[in-house]
């Protein structure tokens, strides 16, 4: 063999071999998204149940998915018929703004509250977020106070976060 064969045959070697490997994008095409299994949700939504019952009231619960679709919903025997709708409204609004209730005095005050159907500004609700990641949320409603209703969605949150936290 000649001395320029024995260069050039390496290099078109090369050569085949880049031009043959897949094309890699600085900037992936797709996404990953992380999601509550079923029983996850249930498992919020009976958590803010019982959270609730624990201080003699009867709620509604919704559990919805970063997108704010339901997921999981319950409404305790005794309780309002209007707090299922306002239970999802609650939990969409979060899952919307990646804020608790109590934190939306801004949005409630501004035209935000009067654009979106479907929208609740009000406390009794919490984002699901376990380890940088945004779940949905989970709203309640049919307590006396916004609070208290908060106070059971965390505490349905708190049912399944340390086993999120490990994900």
């Amino acid at each position: 063999m000649s001395a320029s064969l024995h260069l050039r045959l390496p290099l078109a070697i090369g050569l085949c071999a880049a031009l043959a490997s897949p094309v890699f994008a600085a900037d992936p095409l797709t996404v990953t998204v992380h999601r509550l299994t079923l029983d996850a949700a249930e498992r919020i939504a009976q958590g803010a149940i019982k959270a609730c019952r624990a201080k003699g009231l009867q709620v509604s619960v919704s559990v919805v998915d970063r997108n704010g679709i339901v997921q999981a919903t319950l409404r305790d025997t005794l309780a309002p018929p209007v707090s299922l709708d306002i239970s999802r409204q609650k939990a969409f609004t979060a899952a919307m703004f990646g804020i608790k209730g109590t934190a939306m005095g801004p949005q409630a005050a501004s035209p935000l509250a009067l654009l979106g159907d479907g929208l609740a500004f009000t406390a009794g609700s919490v984002p699901i977020e376990a380890g940088g990641r945004m779940y949905g949320a989970v709203g309640v409603s049919g307590a006396p106070d916004g609070k208290l209703d908060e106070e059971c969605a965390q505490a349905g949150l708190d049912a399944v976060l340390p086993d999120l936290e490990m994900q």
